[in-house]
């Protein structure tokens, strides 16, 4: 199930996160590895999330590497420790999509949303380069808890792409 696209304007979030260069098979990896990682840090230090957790994309190569965050927005940073570390996601106008259903379907939910951009002749706060499309925040935020919702069918994500100024 979606919802309409919608523009939001967005103030400046703390968030902390955890980088990788993965591959595509390997998109599980920030899931795995990335966000238990969060949550103990945000427990040993006390830390309050301000949000739910997600991906932020950085550059996207389909074809070879992807840098993607794996992150979580709070109310105020703490030290940043291992592989944990802090960050500001960028204030400014973000094009939405909100989707109940299984995440391995959000592919076919990206397309929708950068067709409706370019139909609304929105553009996203992208650069093309040779290594690939690098994004200044392409959120695809979790909204569901799996602890609450087990059945991946029925998990809500939101698709939150920053547009340029």
């Amino acid at each position: 199930m979606l919802t309409l696209p919608k523009t939001e304007k967005r103030k400046a979030q703390p968030y902390i996160y955890v980088p990788f260069t993965v591959t595509m098979r390997q998109m599980q990896k920030p899931a795995r590895e990335g966000f238990p990682q969060l949550f103990a840090h945000l427990e040993k230090h006390g830390l309050k999330p301000a949000g739910a957790a997600f991906y932020n994309y950085r550059r996207i190569n389909m074809e070879e590497t992807l840098d993607v965050e794996a992150g979580i927005p709070v109310e105020a940073l703490g030290p940043e420790e291992g592989q944990v570390k802090n960050g500001t996601l960028p204030s400014g106008n973000f094009l939405g999509l909100s989707w109940t259903g299984h995440p391995d379907k959000l592919i076919t939910v990206t397309g929708m949303l950068i067709g409706w951009a370019n139909l609304t002749q929105q553009k996203f706060d992208m650069e093309e380069k040779p290594d690939g499309d690098h994004f200044a925040c392409r959120l695809e935020i979790y909204e569901s808890d799996p602890a609450e919702v087990p059945d991946m069918e029925d998990w809500v994500t939101t698709l939150s792409f920053k547009l340029r100024d």
